[in-house]
């Protein structure tokens, strides 16, 4: 059996950035697992989300379990599966989130999680490549981060019309305030995309002689004796390896595969378990738990006036010109984010912050047999939902073979107080859309179409049409209760050596996108981890 000082479980987000910190100081010895291939050529390109949505190359494909709240269709739970995880593969948004996020976790009781505690992670992390305030920014770390301007006459139109319903421009949302409209600040840079791979994991982090990238390698269980785990045990195709760590195991399979990995190795509700077949090394009830995503409906509006949209660009001779464009400019069409423009807005007068999310794709895609494809009718879409739902769901393992899918159960709309957010982002959405400013597109409602405008229509048409945005959270929550599965140290309750970072810690739902979060949270992981190792 090999011997490191420490292993992570999971090169993604959180994962990679905990890895490159620890191997840091070439006195730690480090294995990175990843079940994954180490790249895939789509990855590097922006545009590349498109061809990885739907690939298993790089992508686990899970999906929910039908459920009364979407008609009983199963939706998607894309997850990377590569180095970089889901940073690979993901719409590229940057979104810290809001300060009171941050500070409910830390009056939820996990002391050194206020926004005061994580900021100078978040600083840490990134290089910020436009103005901004550097009390708030970064301008050192690993990410780098582009605010791209709005350029495209749509962008502007847009931000327009916003601002004749009172949304106003913010230029920086990750600054002193997320309120307002703005271009989706981008984990792009010189045309490529900065995955945790890339960032994390360059070419210098991986020749370190004491960081061992073992690709390939599917984690089963985690090796207990008593109540300590020492080590991993993996498969790289039909061979099965271990491993033994001095230290700690840190475990950063993501919010769908930490919770899995808990179980598969005794840790979490007995009698599952039991039922399972799975002897019960840890009871704790709460892995699995509280799961939390972001439901949302895309409304859709086909656009009369030509040559506003990518489905106008995104064409012939037309998406020549955008190669060209990305190849000697840099922008464009191929390298931006899957919603380039976004809104953080509140729904009603006398919240402390913005509680609603609103996203522009300046085009209408189609499902294709290999992911979405662009559509020949000219158009936009424009998502629009609560940043911070109530409603909770569970993820569990139905066997014990790690290579079995877990059940997934989502909950949406679960809580009155979602439905009726949902509602009203819709109508904000609306209301931005028929703002004189964009009367020069010659706008017209696909869906949910002007006649369903009673709250029930809307409603019924949400749980028909919605998705989630690819944002799993909170199933091994940090807290102190009886149903937290770590605690502020991110140490799992009652097993000692075993640590889990990722965005499954989260208590809550962060308010936007979670990849910026979930590398803080790695991030910070890796101090904690080495501060102990230091006294």
């Amino acid at each position: 059996m090999d011997e490191y000082d420490f292993i992570v479980v999971g090169a993604g987000s959180a994962g990679a950035a905990v890895a490159h910190r620890l191997s840091e100081d070439p006195r730690h010895r480090v294995l990175l697992l990843e079940a994954g291939p180490a790249g895939h050529h789509w990855t590097h390109i922006p545009i590349g989300y498109a061809k990885l949505i739907n690939n298993p190359a790089a992508n686990w494909l899970y999906s929910s379990e039908p459920e009364p709240s979407t008609h009983g269709r199963r939706l998607p739970v894309p997850r990377g599966r590569i180095l970089g995880g889901s940073s690979a593969i993901n719409g590229l948004a940057f979104v810290r989130g809001q300060a009171q996020d941050f500070d409910g976790w830390a009056q939820m009781g996990n002391a050194g999680w206020s926004y005061a505690d994580v900021l100078p992670y978040f600083k840490r992390m990134e290089s910020y490549e436009a103005s901004g305030d550097d009390a708030y920014r970064g301008r050192s770390g690993p990410l780098r981060v582009t605010n791209p301007p709005p350029r495209e006459p749509i962008f502007q139109a847009i931000i327009k019309a916003a601002g004749e319903v009172g949304i106003r421009y913010n230029p920086d949302y990750n600054g002193a305030t997320q309120d307002g409209i703005a271009m989706s600040q981008a984990s792009i840079a010189s045309r490529r995309r900065m995955s945790t791979a890339a960032c994390y994991l360059d070419a210098a982090t991986r020749r370190r002689p004491n960081l061992r990238i073992a690709t390939g390698a599917l984690a089963e269980r985690l090796l207990l004796e008593g109540k300590r785990c020492i080590g991993v045990r993996w498969r790289e195709g039909d061979t099965v390896r271990e491993a033994r760590a001095g230290r700690d195991v840190v475990v950063s399979g993501g919010s769908i595969n930490s919770p899995q990995l808990l179980e598969l190795s005794g840790i979490g509700q007995p009698d599952r378990l039991a039922s399972l077949g799975i002897a019960v090394a840890q009871a704790l009830p709460g892995v699995g738990e509280n799961l939390r995503d972001h439901y949302a409906p895309r409304t859709r509006w086909s656009v009369g006036a030509p040559g506003w949209t990518n489905n106008d660009r995104g064409r012939g001779l037309n998406l020549v010109g955008q190669a060209f464009r990305y190849l000697f400019m840099g922008n464009g069409m191929l390298a931006s984010v899957a919603a380039p423009l976004r809104a953080f807005v509140r729904s009603r007068e006398g919240l402390e912050a913005p509680d609603l999310l609103l996203g522009w794709v300046p085009m209408l895609s189609v499902a294709g047999p290999t992911g979405p494809k662009i559509a020949k009718e000219s158009g936009m879409t424009c998502y629009a939902h609560p940043m911070r739902p109530e409603s909770k769901g569970h993820v569990h393992i139905t066997g014990a073979d790690p290579r079995q899918p877990p059940a997934i159960t989502f909950n949406f709309l679960a809580s009155p107080a979602d439905v009726e957010l949902t509602v009203k982002a819709i109508r904000i959405a609306r209301a931005v859309m028929t703002a004189p400013a964009l009367s020069p597109l010659r706008l017209t409602e696909l869906a949910p179409g002007a006649p369903l405008n009673g709250d029930d229509e809307i409603i019924d048409w949400v749980k028909r049409a919605g998705e989630t945005t690819y944002h799993p959270v909170g199933t091994c929550r940090m807290g102190q209760d009886g149903m937290a599965v770590v605690d502020a140290q991110l140490r799992v309750h009652g097993i000692a050596g075993l640590r889990v970072a990722d965005a499954s810690i989260m208590p809550t739902l962060t308010s936007g996108n979670t990849n910026a979060p979930s590398i803080m949270i790695g991030e910070k992981a890796a101090a904690m981890i080495l501060e102990q190792a230091s006294a």
